[in-house]
């Protein structure tokens, strides 16, 4: 199949009527520019961004649900540090993001080499980072920075080429309405504050989450996406995740979402449409309590990216700016180290899917684009690369070297022996990425 009829039959796909059924709208073909993009970056920012505190093993985002357990970490350390009489929602005049500067994150965003952003517009608490009168008094306009937090960044983002969307919490903890009456909130509170952020801002990514107590009929999700997908003023290549009801994660929607490698195969990952979401450390939200150990280093991150890249997938790597509106430092830094490495191999990354043919070797991951294999060698290959393959190779470079290197292939075996450089001729860190022609 050409490349045009291909493009055109993907249009058909993203922009047919659908029906309101998961039948149908499962049909809808995922994106072209999702699974090119390999790499975005995922934003936890709201009121627990304040105390931004939980125990290393626990997610920071989730401090008003922790703190609600008498007898556990998050409650000590909240009436430790701002006394028992201090509510959750006191947070809320001190999340005051004067420090944010959208243009600033969006220049960092383009320097990491990430292609989409996945900003917290709400998340389970329901402070939502934009003006929207089904959370009234509750929102960054009328509480804490007085300003549209989503519009401003995605404003600025949109501004350097690269493309947006918001995580959305399709429930909220302690929302009266919602613990009385699921079904009032769904249609009084939810679906109309989701169909507002969708109208005000036409986001390239709608990225539901809390979905795992009620169906997806319950919520409605197969009406709003038809609705989405036929009747909004959103992109027709809108992207889409899967969690739309407790029984969709892997199952339905344009790409599965796994959770520091929760599930690792079947349903959509199969198929390569999936996003292995993960912080850098181990909460999505900043935490305090986190340290420098806490980290992954830029190595670790970018062979994770590799890693599931190889397998067909995207990374969409999580920051948790500050309160005043900060993204910490040591998350910069492994931003920007990260976007170094891809100036230089990212053609190895970009637009690349997985190769169905490659080889189990320790050590090494492949992609292929446009008849080309490229093996990624987690580290240095001092002694050369070897990997099985019938596929009949002609040249094979180094991404960021000039010249050609030595190739061989006997016996269905494929050697490849590395220019001979000293450290600082190294075109690159972390990982090195050879072409196969």
């Amino acid at each position: 199949m050409n490349t045009m009829l291909a493009a055109l039959l993907t249009a058909v796909a993203l922009g047919a009527p659908f029906e309101p059924t998961w039948e149908s709208l499962d049909k809808r073909e995922n994106p072209a520019w999702f699974g090119e993009a390999k790499f975005g970056i995922f934003i936890h920012w709201g009121l627990y961004s304040v105390p931004a505190w939980g125990p290393k093993d626990r997610y920071a985002e989730w401090y008003w649900h922790d703190m609600m357990d008498e007898k556990g970490e998050t409650r000590k350390f909240h009436d430790a540090t701002y006394g028992a009489d201090f509510k959750y929602q006191d947070f809320a005049p001190l999340f005051r993001a004067e420090m944010f500067n959208p243009d600033e994150w969006a220049d960092l965003f383009a320097r990491s080499g990430a292609k989409y952003i996945v900003l917290t517009s709400k998340h389970h608490e329901g402070f939502a980072l934009w003006p929207n009168d089904e959370a009234w008094n509750w929102n960054s306009m009328q509480a804490g920075p007085g300003r549209d937090l989503c519009g401003d960044l995605i404003a600025s983002v949109r501004g350097k080429g690269i493309k947006m969307g918001f995580y959305y919490s399709l429930y909220e903890w302690f929302n009266p309405l919602y613990k009385k009456d699921v079904n009032r909130y769904v249609d009084a509170h939810m679906l109309p504050q989701l169909k507002d952020l969708v109208t005000r801002y036409r986001p390239d990514i709608i990225w539901p989450d809390g979905e795992w107590e009620h169906p997806s009929e319950t919520w409605r999700s197969t009406e709003f996406l038809a609705w989405l997908f036929n009747d909004s003023n959103a992109p027709k290549d809108i992207a889409i995740n899967d969690r739309w009801g407790k029984e969709c994660r892997n199952v339905h929607g344009g790409f599965a979402t796994p959770e520091y490698g929760h599930i690792t195969e079947g349903g959509l990952i199969q198929s390569g449409r999936f996003e292995e979401c993960q912080g850098m450390g181990r909460s999505f939200g900043y935490n305090r309590n986190e340290n420098v150990d806490s980290y992954r280093s830029a190595t670790e991150l970018l062979h994770l990216l590799i890693d599931n890249v190889s397998r067909g997938g995207n990374l969409l790597l999580d920051i948790g700016p500050t309160a005043d509106g900060r993204i910490p430092v040591i998350m910069q830094q492994r931003l920007v180290d990260m976007g170094e490495w891809l100036k230089v191999n990212g053609e190895g990354i970009y637009g690349t899917s997985a190769w169905n043919d490659a080889p189990k070797v320790e050590g090494l991951r492949f992609t292929q684009k446009d008849g080309v294999i490229y093996a990624i060698a987690l580290k240095w290959p001092e002694a050369g690369i070897e990997f099985p393959s019938e596929q009949p190779f002609t040249s094979a470079t180094l991404l960021g070297h000039e010249g050609a290197l030595d190739l061989r292939q006997d016996s269905g075996i494929v050697h490849i022996t590395p220019p001979a450089l000293h450290v600082d001729a190294m075109p690159c860190r972390h990982a090195y990425v050879f072409k196969l022609q």
